[in-house]
């Protein structure tokens, strides 16, 4: 069996990130995550020995008091990890750099004293707004240049000038890394989900390697295609053709387009995955009793302007986590019957492809929260393998 790459996990929240590289075979030597919630959340797993879980060693604790030094001597193939994104996202405050949550300096620190062979962070895309764009490069050349320091009194421009210098210099490093990034959409890799999120990468320079973002495997032309023109994917979930609803306006043309092709021909890969996909073998959370873990029913969901839920036959809108628990409207089920559900932890959980077997810690509102930051656990799975993959070729 080939032995597993290490990697040091920062900000790790519920555990999105860190299931799916362990699932591909990282061998985790720590998770960092200060929040006592989702401390909670992963020490249950632990606890009750979920597979993937079961050996972690989590640091309850600010990455800003960690010594790495003193975590481990091993080497560290990877760091990893989810700075918090409340500065940059679409729904907060839009701080960025003028917000204390602002992390990404930890993570640079981190590759700094760690010197991995890689690196793989993640964020929202509010990261690549327009407004941001100066700031976004300065994070890019920071991890590009580890070494280059920001002195203690440094403003972040000031620092970004060194670093643009230091870059167009030419000149050789002790620790420099190649770096590329890339939005990618969760559900053109089979997570019933649109949920973009902004993946940074790097190698290190003197490996030598060459690395590109995997191809997506699924679309929503497909789904289009086995909705609309075959029927095979109302056949597969039994749905009589009295129940079946009409194509919606929005999506009218492109699926004439579709029928009109020469060839009759599907398009290639798999189709996206919907909510009704993903949580049709689960038991309405409304009927009791029910066996499944943080299945139940939360009542009060209501659709407000520019936040109506998500239809069952496409993939969910992206779940979100709120300031304050669950915006309103969000992370719900829009029914053909005009009617709404919010969905339950373990929906929201299938959304997010975590195991079923992963159990989420405090109340409605708090584990909605959790898994509204997460990332996709089936995302990172298929990112952490092709970043194995690279490590492994020669």
């Amino acid at each position: 069996m080939m032995k597993k790459a290490t990697s040091i996990e920062l900000f790790t929240g519920a555990g999105g990130l860190a299931l799916g590289l362990e699932a591909s075979r990282w061998k985790h030597l720590a998770l960092v995550e200060r929040n006592r919630d989702a401390c909670e959340t992963l020490a249950l797993n632990q606890r009750c020995e979920q597979p993937l879980a079961k050996d972690w060693r989590i640091l309850s604790d600010d990455v800003r008091n960690i010594r790495y030094e003193r975590i481990t001597r091993r080497r560290v193939d990877m760091v990893a990890g989810g700075p918090p994104c409340q500065p940059f996202s679409l729904g907060g405050k839009h701080r960025a750099y003028n917000d204390h949550r602002d992390m990404f300096s930890e993570a640079v620190r981190a590759v700094r004293e760690l010197r991995p062979k890689c690196f793989l962070f993640e964020n929202v895309k509010g990261l690549l707004r327009q407004s941001f764009s100066t700031y976004f490069n300065y994070i890019v050349l920071q991890l590009e240049h580890p070494m280059i320091a920001r002195a203690g009194n440094e403003d972040w421009t000031s620092h970004l000038a060194r670093l643009e210098k230091q870059h167009t210099s030419g000149k050789d490093e002790d620790l420099q890394y190649r770096v590329i990034w890339r939005l990618l959409n969760a559900a053109d890799f089979g997570v019933p989900q649109h949920r973009h999120r902004v993946f940074i990468v790097g190698f290190r320079e003197d490996l030598g390697k060459e690395w590109a973002f995997p191809t997506p495997t699924h679309s929503f032309d497909r789904l289009l295609w086995d909705l609309w023109v075959d029927g095979s994917y109302w056949d597969e979930h039994k749905v009589a053709k009295k129940f079946r609803p009409q194509v919606s306006p929005r999506h009218r043309s492109r699926v004439e387009a579709l029928r009109s092709d020469f060839f009759l021909q599907p398009p290639p890969g798999a189709r996206y995955v919907t909510v009704r996909d993903a949580l049709h073998d689960l038991p309405d959370p409304r009927r009791r009793p029910n066996k499944a873990w943080n299945h139940e029913f939360r009542d009060g969901a209501r659709p407000y302007p520019g936040h109506t839920g998500s239809v069952l036959d496409e993939p969910s809108k992206a779940l979100k986590a709120g300031d304050h628990g669950v915006p309103g409207g969000e992370n719900m089920m829009a029914f053909g019957d005009g009617s709404y559900r919010y969905y339950s932890i373990r929906e929201a959980a299938r959304i997010q492809t975590f195991p079923d077997d992963y159990r989420f810690s405090g109340a409605w509102s708090e584990a909605m929260r959790q898994l509204g930051n997460a990332v996709p656990v089936k995302l990172a799975n298929v990112v952490g393998e092709s970043i194995r993959a690279q490590m492994r070729a020669r």
